[in-house]
Parts: C-alpha cells; structure tokens; sequence
C-alpha cells in the first residue's frame, strides 16, 4: 500500500483499507450521537417514535447527507472527528466541564479546522466552570472565581499539546508543522470557492471587470487572464475592488466572533447559549476566513442538527443552513455515475428533515415564510442549468467556470441568510435566569 510508483497509483488494498477504516472509525460518531440524544428535551408528547425529537434528532446525525458523501465517497475521516466534537459538546451538556474540555483539546490536535469553535469552548469554560456561581438576575459573580478549576483546565490542555507536539519540537521541526497547517501562500479561495462572503466579493469583482471593459474603463493588458476561475490554487489579484489579504480575513473574522462571544459572557444561555456561540463562530469564520473549503459548512450543519429539534425558530435555520450547505458540495462528486446518486441522497435527507421537523413544530407557526421558500425552490433550477443545460451551450468552453460560480453565489446567500438569522435569535432570547422567572 505504502509502495507508491507513480502519480496514477491505484491499489485495491489500500482502497479497502480506507473505505474500512472511515466504516471503523464511525463507531466513535455513533456513540457521540446516542450520547448527544441524552441531552435533548424529551418533554414533548409524542405518541409515535418516529415523532419524538431524539429520533429525529439521530437520523439528522447518523445519516447526515453531506458527512456521508464527503466521507464515503469523496473519502476523509470527519464521522470520527465530528463523533469527538458532539461528544465534547455532550459532556459539557451533563456538567462534565473536564472531559470535554480534554476531548476538545485532543480534537484540536487532529485537524486545525477546530481553532475556527475554540473561542466558544474558552469562554464558555471560563464563565461556567472557573466562575462557579452568578448574581440572581443572571451576571457573574466576581468572587466566585475558582484557580484550582483554571490550573486543572491549563494542564489538560497543556498535556494533550505536549503529547501531540512535543515529538515535533524535540526534532525541531514545528516550524515545518505550522507552514503545512496555515498555509497562507494558496489563496483566498479554494479552486472551487466555498459559498462565503468572498465568494460573492470575488464575483462582484469579475461582474465589474467585465462591465469596465465593455465600456472601455479598463485596461486589457492590465487584467489578468481568468486567475480567480483557472482552478488553481494560488494567490491571485483583484482587478477592480481592493485585493484581500490573511490580516484582512483574520480580522474580517474576529469582527464576526465578537458578538456572538459578548452575548455567551454577558447574556449566559447554558449549554444551548454555547452551542449557539459555537456554531456562529464556525460560520463566521466559514464566511470570512482565508482559504476555506466547502466541506468546513458540516462544522456548523452537525451542530445545528442539536438546536433544531428544540425549538421551531432554530428548525427553520437549520433546515435553510443544511440544505444550501449540502448543495453547494456537489461539484466534489463531478462524475456522470455520481449525479443521480448525490441528488436522490440529498432528496431524501431533505424531504425526510423538512417533513419530520414541520411534524415536530405543527403547533407552531410555518417553518418557512414565502420568500425563505421561494429560494429553497430556486436550487431545482440551478442544478438543472449547471448539469443538463450549461453543458450544451457554447458558453462551455469560453466560460467553464459558470456553474460553480453560479453555485457558490446562489449558496452564499442562504447560508449568509442563516448565519444573520442565527444572529438575530441570539440576540433576542432571553439570558436563562430571566427565562426561569418569567
């Protein structure tokens, strides 16, 4: 497996390995789910199983369309790291601050996607755990601060870093680490850009580009030749708005954090307020940071999947988050066999998530006003025109990129859509001690 000749290398064994292996390590995904189930309200009467909010709660989980086809046929390992971070979130659910806090940590070190939720796990373990008490209408008490609970949380994390790094600084090669972990020379955006507020920054670039040569406000010579759409992974140039630097999104980012951060310190949640503040960190720094790819989206559709089954208000953010994120990972199956498979998959876990959370919510008012359902409608007829008809007109060859511009955009709009509505919620509930008074 490990004898590798050439650049079209193909082994049946090392195939099997890791089909096998993606299959083994969902064992940990599946325990992480069961035990995220534990921590779901079940107080609403349901007469039916299939009704109660832990068994939706556990289809959205386990057969989660996006995680099954980026990791069973496009191939990684996320079922195992996200069954790590579900069940951090869970046992920071049950009051276990220490585990979680060491599960995170140890998550952490697997992939560094994870620093884009850490401010939410720091806070919220500095607030809730460190700080061991707060004042009756909800604010923190200042001398409740605990140093035993602070040490016992810097050691975990500092042991688990230690472990997983130290082999790398004995060999002196954690300068090497870092290049191959922030590797700031690829670009803004991946070849196919991930549906985020660059995505559009970069299209409305390439519109006026286009504009200011018709009316001869550019100069050709002067442009470069499609670098933003070549699907290469590289820095490129701007040519009409300013060009985007690493400071640039990292602030972008930071700017997108802090609310959500102030609202878990100084508006306190619980648990559900956390897992809020998690997934908004995950989107802001899906929508502003540097070269994201588009998978980074599960890291804040999983997540979503725990508040959806709470209330209708967070059900209809999720259901517009999970099924334009899960659209826009289309074009990582580009095949002709693969079309009618990720379509139907993506039928049936949005037909299947749509009509179980409206039954959940039927009391409630509609999930989905006329215009959030007007845009959820319009992905049937972009699919139809980037696969069946883009492909027969002449533009294929002049304009290649079309269809995943088209996607990225439209995509873009929903989920910044969800991300501002998730927002909004955040701002408007109630802290939880004005919550129980009332």
């Amino acid at each position: 497996m490990l004898n590798v000749h050439n650049l079209n290398y193909s082994s049946s064994r090392t195939l099997l390995f890791q089909r096998f292996s993606v299959i083994f390590t969902d064992a940990l995904f599946v325990y992480a789910v069961h035990e995220c189930c534990k921590c779901v309200d079940g107080k609403k009467a349901c007469k039916e199983l299939t009704e109660k909010p832990k068994f939706i709660l556990s289809v959205l989980l386990l057969w989660n369309f996006g995680l099954l086809i980026v990791d069973h046929i496009h191939f990684q390992y996320n079922g195992f790291l996200f069954g790590l971070m579900l069940l951090s979130i869970a046992r920071l659910f049950q009051k276990r601050h220490m585990e979680g806090a060491f599960l995170f940590a140890v998550l952490l070190h697997f992939k560094h996607i994870y620093l884009y939720v850490a401010p939410a796990y720091g806070i919220y373990l500095l607030r809730s755990y460190c700080f061991t008490a707060n004042k009756p209408d909800g604010s923190i008490r200042w001398n409740s601060f605990s140093f035993v609970r602070l040490i016992s949380l810097g050691l975990t994390v500092f042991l688990v870093s230690a472990l997983s790094l130290g082999p790398f600084l004995a060999l002196n090669q954690l300068p090497q680490v870092f290049s191959r972990l922030f590797p700031f020379k690829r670009g803004l955006c991946h070849a196919y850009w991930a549906p985020n507020f660059w995505a559009v920054y970069n299209a409305l670039d390439k519109v006026l580009s286009v504009i200011g040569l018709q009316l001869k406000l550019l100069d050709p010579k002067k442009i470069p030749k499609a670098s933003m759409t070549s699907g290469l992974v590289q820095q490129f140039q701007h040519t009409v708005l300013p060009s985007v630097t690493p400071l640039v999104t990292l602030i972008c980012t930071l700017i997108a954090i802090l609310p959500s951060i102030f609202c878990l310190w100084f508006k306190p949640q619980g648990p559900r307020g956390f897992l809020r503040c998690l997934i908004l960190c995950a989107l802001s720094s899906f929508m502003f940071g540097w070269h994201v790819h588009e998978k980074a989206i599960l890291l804040a559709i999983l997540p979503m999947s725990l508040l959806s089954v709470g209330k209708a208000g967070d059900a209809s953010i999720f259901l517009i988050l999970s099924t334009t994120g899960h659209y826009s990972l289309f074009p990582l199956l580009f095949t002709a066999p693969e079309l009618p498979i990720k379509i139907l998959l993506m039928l049936l876990f949005t037909i299947y998530s749509i009509s179980s959370l409206k039954t959940l919510f039927r009391k409630e008012k509609p999930l989905f006003n006329w215009m959030e359902t007007f845009y959820l409608l319009g992905l049937g007829p972009l699919e139809v025109f980037c696969e069946f008809v883009f492909p027969f007109t002449s533009w294929k060859l002049k304009y290649p990129f079309i269809p995943l511009l088209l996607t990225s955009v439209y995509c873009a709009v929903g989920i910044t859509y969800a991300w501002f509505k998730l927002y909004v919620s955040v701002f408007t509930d109630p802290p939880v001690g004005k919550t129980k008074k009332q």
